[in-house]
């Protein structure tokens, strides 16, 4: 996995890694304004010929981590980055159920978020 190489590309809510110039997997997120700051990851997905490499863990963790660096939340609504957090959960702040209900009304509210 050494030649994966993780972006964020905040303005179409990816957080993509790539192998030189393929993408081999992404986190689709969407920033939640109210009632906090947060990050809501709504899908994570591997490339087929990629899985099983860490990847998916990998973008969850980045996600985090940038999350952090902003001074916000995540508030994970994709089934595998709420698995991946509840494994690591030194690295994976809980959020309070509001933010999570607000999170879930927000993609409810405009489902191109999904």
């Amino acid at each position: 996995m050494s030649d994966i190489e993780i972006q964020d590309f905040r303005e179409n809510g990816l957080l993509q890694a790539r192998s030189g110039r393929e993408v081999v997997g992404y986190i689709q997120y969407f920033v939640l304004d109210e009632p906090e700051r947060a990050l809501v990851p709504v899908h994570t997905i591997v490339e087929p010929e990629h899985e099983g490499k860490g990847i998916a863990g990998s973008l969850a963790r980045e996600l985090y981590a940038v999350a952090a660096r902003a001074g916000m939340l995540v508030a994970p609504l994709c089934p595998f980055v709420v698995r991946w957090a509840e494994r690591h959960p030194g690295e994976a702040p809980a959020v309070s159920t509001d933010l999570l209900l607000a999170a879930k009304s927000a993609l409810e509210a405009d489902p191109a978020k999904w």
